[in-house]
């Protein structure tokens, strides 16, 4: 039967969301004394619209304006860590034993009492660290050119996906025009054969058969209508679109055709796209890594200072001296961690295989791109080159059709052939609009991949 399976391109379930109100004023006509209207939408518009209100969009956006303050952040370990200190305590006795092991006790009471005060104030500035804080902000500076690079790449996904989304939708509504045709055809038909039946010229088997090819068109309509409400609907939820708008799809200049160029054009702009650019500033990001972790083979050289407020005075080495004092130090502290002699070649070692995996992961994601658009071109040239022959294709079932029904009108041939010449026809209509649909998707997927899409 006509049309066992119908495609459609599979839509991924993602929710998304902008400000309601707005599009609800723009998207529904309010007006509680009239039916509402659909609004017609164009590819263009649709794509507007998601670029606005996609979800996965704006957390692009908020990953990206992340990365920009972790530069921020990465920046003030340059600066200095300054600390404050206080404490309150009190003393108690100090017993001591001059007979050794607990014995021959003598106790004292601190002078000038049991309480002491300390405040402090510390400070810390790094002056040279293995260069790890330089290479701290470098890493963070590649990441954030990452997450801009991904804003990038996921408004293209998703403006990919709503092309699909709308052209699949437009392939169906294409289908329902033939189907419609097809059902009055099969009404004129199905008359002609109960007025043969009257005559006696045709069985009742004939009758039967035009009857159930009318109910199988029948119910080929009433499936493709509910899957077009469905898809506006995946539409509409796409948009994040008020769920009490009503939208329909213009297609008008829909299926215009840009010429292919060579594929040495795609492959090399394939060569620069989002997920290639991705791939070698994660190679970036790891060779950082390892500059940080080499870093650690170097001291550590620190400016730093205190200034102390205590009470009471312990510096002398006496107890009876009940004043409160100031004191302060400045200097430069180099630190070495002998330790990362031995404990930090494993580190490095770890490091330097995941430059060589990163890399690897570079090469991986050059050859799924090439391949990609070298499909991708092929299968652009292949839907291209079955315009023609779409075309004639109907030219043959449209004459095939013509003359089969002369026949079954002259009774020369059995309903079961003007059932075939009939299924034919409908696909080879199906087949020449469905081609133009199939040439404008692949273009745009093979821009896609070429990093063209916005361009």
């Amino acid at each position: 039967m006509f049309l066992k399976k119908q495609v459609l391109w599979s839509q991924s379930k993602i929710n998304f969301s902008k400000n309601a109100f707005v599009l609800f004023l723009f998207f529904q006509g309010i007006n509680s004394a009239q039916a509402q209207q659909a609004t017609a939408l164009s590819l263009n518009d649709a794509l507007k619209i998601a670029k606005e209100n996609n979800k996965t969009i704006q957390k692009s956006h908020i990953e990206q304006r992340i990365s920009e303050k972790e530069i921020a952040v990465t920046k003030n370990l340059r600066l200095p860590e300054v600390n404050f200190n206080a404490m309150y305590s009190r003393l108690s006795d100090l017993t001591e034993y001059e007979g050794g092991f607990f014995s021959d006790k003598h106790t004292y009471t601190p002078e000038p009492g049991t309480v002491l005060y300390d405040a402090v104030t510390k400070f810390d500035v790094p002056l040279y660290a293995g260069n790890k804080i330089n290479n701290a902000i470098k890493k963070s500076k590649e990441e954030n050119e990452i997450a801009k690079i991904k804003v990038e790449k996921t408004q293209n996904d998703i403006q990919l996906q709503v092309t699909a989304t709308f052209l699949g939708i437009y392939k169906m509504m294409e289908l329902q025009k033939i189907i419609g045709e097809s059902i009055k055809e099969e009404q004129e038909r199905l008359k002609e054969v109960k007025a043969f039946k009257t005559f006696g010229t045709v069985t009742k088997n004939e009758v039967l058969r035009s009857e159930l090819q009318l109910s199988d068109r029948e119910l080929h309509s009433l499936t493709n209508k509910k899957n077009i409400k469905i898809a506006l609907q995946e539409l509409k939820t796409l948009l994040q679109l008020p769920e009490e708008a009503e939208i329909a799809i213009d297609t008008t200049s829909l299926l215009d055709i840009a010429p292919l160029k060579d594929y040495d054009f795609y492959f090399k702009e394939t060569l620069q796209n989002e997920e290639m650019r991705i791939a070698n500033r994660e190679v970036d990001v790891k060779k950082t890594e390892l500059k940080m972790v080499k870093g650690n083979y170097y001291p550590k050289v620190s400016l730093f200072g205190n200034y102390n407020l205590k009470y009471p005075d312990y510096m002398l080495f006496t107890l009876n001296r009940p004043y409160l004092y100031t004191i302060g130090q400045i200097g430069v502290e180099a630190t070495y961690n002998l330790s990362g002699l031995y404990k930090n070649k494993t580190k490095v070692q770890v490091a330097n295989l995941k430059v060589d995996l990163q890399e690897n992961e570079s090469e991986l994601v050059k050859n799924e791109m090439t391949d990609k658009v070298f499909r991708n071109h092929t299968q652009y040239q292949e839907i291209l080159d079955k315009l023609p022959v779409t075309d004639k294709a109907l030219d043959l079932a449209n004459e095939n059709y013509r003359i089969v029904k002369v026949k079954y009108l002259n009774q020369l041939v059995l309903i079961t052939e003007m059932v075939d010449a009939d299924n034919a026809l409908l696909q080879a209509k199906f087949n020449k609009v469905s081609t133009r649909i199939d040439v404008v998707m692949k273009q745009y997927e093979l821009l896609h991949t070429a990093g063209l899409l916005n361009k």
